[in-house]
């Protein structure tokens, strides 16, 4: 995600105004302008590419069919690229996610899907991920990564053929976030938290409608870590992200300290 924008020698880049920050530090490494935009593509300025995401880190929100029609039409209309961060995808809970690629009718001329088995398959040490798309741009990529280094590794290669191969360990992980999600979501509800969108991925994006620094101060008193909202851009500054990544017991835990701080 970092490279992209380098490998596609890109001068502008667009990305979610709530967003993983790789985006736009990937558009910084390509000397590339930048714009954070809004889910809808009406305000849109002209970018070479343009990320989109979902379900988003760190929201969980999914995006709608009429909202990757509509990203789709735009990035046609105006010769972007358009690129589509798919790494939660196989986390829905309430919402469930589809790929950008059910909406090209088979024309992936521009369109780039991202996926990634540091999520899926729990494979974050391994740097394992791949490009779905139009086969064009992929062969550029190709061609300039095997020269740059860039190469995945034959054993990291092979690892990832047996984790795609099967499906019921990642039923088993979604199942996993999302009972843990359902157990944390009541306490925070309680202490006063608004939670948003959080209906896929791993995360709940939440707010007090205070400064996100206090949230993650009050919740740290009680030994429970979060991350402020401002880390995914200036809209993100009321709220804080909380990871399903603790153990079962830990979340438990952290439910239960929640609960306990907004009885006693």
């Amino acid at each position: 995600m970092a490279w992209l924008p380098t490998l596609l020698q890109s001068k502008s880049v667009n990305f979610p105004e709530i967003a993983y920050p790789t985006y736009r530090v990937g558009a910084i490494l390509a000397g590339a302008s930048e714009a954070a935009v809004a889910i809808s593509p009406e305000h849109w300025p002209q970018a070479d590419l343009t990320w989109v995401n979902s379900p988003a880190n760190p929201t969980g929100r999914v995006h709608s069919d009429q909202e990757y029609l509509a990203a789709i039409k735009w990035a046609r209309a105006n010769g972007s690229i358009l690129v589509s961060d798919e790494c939660y995808l196989e986390f829905g809970d309430t919402a469930a996610p589809t790929s950008i690629l059910q909406y090209t009718n088979g024309d992936n001329h521009n369109i780039l899907a991202v996926h990634s088995l540091s999520k899926r398959s729990s494979m974050a040490g391994y740097r394992g991920a791949f490009l779905i798309g139009d086969k064009d741009l992929i062969a550029r990529i190709r061609e300039v990564r095997k020269h740059a280094g860039m190469m995945v590794p034959l054993p990291i290669q092979k690892a990832m053929t047996v984790a795609l191969s099967d499906e019921t360990h990642v039923a088993e992980q979604r199942a996993r976030y999302n009972a843990r999600r359902a157990k944390l979501a009541p306490a925070l509800k309680a202490a006063g938290f608004e939670i948003e969108f959080s209906n896929a991925g791993l995360y709940i994006w939440c707010t007090r409608k205070e400064s996100d620094w206090d949230s993650v101060s009050w919740l740290a008193n009680l030994g429970i870590l979060a991350t402020p909202g401002n880390f995914y851009g200036p809209l993100g500054q009321s709220h804080i992200r909380i990871a399903m990544t603790a153990t079962d017991l830990q979340i438990a835990d952290a439910a239960a300290r929640i609960t306990a701080a907004v009885q006693g």
